[in-house]
């Protein structure tokens, strides 16, 4: 029996050390038994593969016109998908949120071909991990103010603390690749 990209996803996080026991601050707040490194996942070639393999499915079932995420996390993410999705004749736009509008130039607040989009454009919102969702919650805004529909929000590893019960209750279509279990196990969702 063939392994799920998840499960494949899982293994090279392992592998590769992303994913790290004992005790650490969160930047999202709180402590916690592991932290999962996602850019060592998502900037390694093998695995960051994988991880655009298990999403595009996804943005096909929700017939995501793009792919957008905040930056650093989703970066990778974004970069992936796209040039996968391309390589399989189904290119999806890749777009990425910045921190703060650039002050100079465009002063865009997302970078990418948002002019190619149109108006009212279907988008998947995408980052490596969700605790509080708040990275997940600046990329949705920017969306929503540039006139677009988020139509799935995806991550890597949901953490289990919150952030997706609160995309969820907002009314947002949220799936994970992995989740922690309640003992702090990380497993395909």
């Amino acid at each position: 029996m063939s392994k799920s990209e998840a499960e494949i996803i899982l293994e090279l996080a392992k592998e590769r050390g992303a994913l790290l026991f004992g005790e650490f601050q969160l930047s999202a707040g709180g402590t916690s038994n592991y932290y999962f490194d996602g850019r060592i996942i998502t900037l390694d070639p093998e695995a960051g593969y994988h991880v655009a393999k298990a999403i595009l499915p996804i943005l096909k079932d929700c017939d995501a016109q793009a792919i957008a995420g905040p930056t650093l996390g989703a970066d990778p993410i974004v970069a992936s998908v796209s040039t996968v999705s391309h390589l399989e004749g189904h290119p999806v736009p890749g777009l990425i949120v910045r921190k703060e509008a650039k002050e100079h130039g465009g002063k865009r607040a997302i970078e990418g071909p948002m002019a190619d989009l149109g108006p009212n454009a279907r988008i998947a919102v995408v980052d490596d991990a969700c605790t509080s969702a708040a990275s997940l919650f600046h990329a949705i805004d920017a969306v929503e103010a540039a006139g677009h529909r988020v139509v799935k929000v995806i991550t890597i590893l949901d953490r289990d603390a919150g952030g997706g019960a609160e995309l969820r209750r907002r009314g947002y279509d949220f799936v994970a690749l992995l989740k922690a279990n309640e003992q702090g196990e990380i497993v395909p969702a």
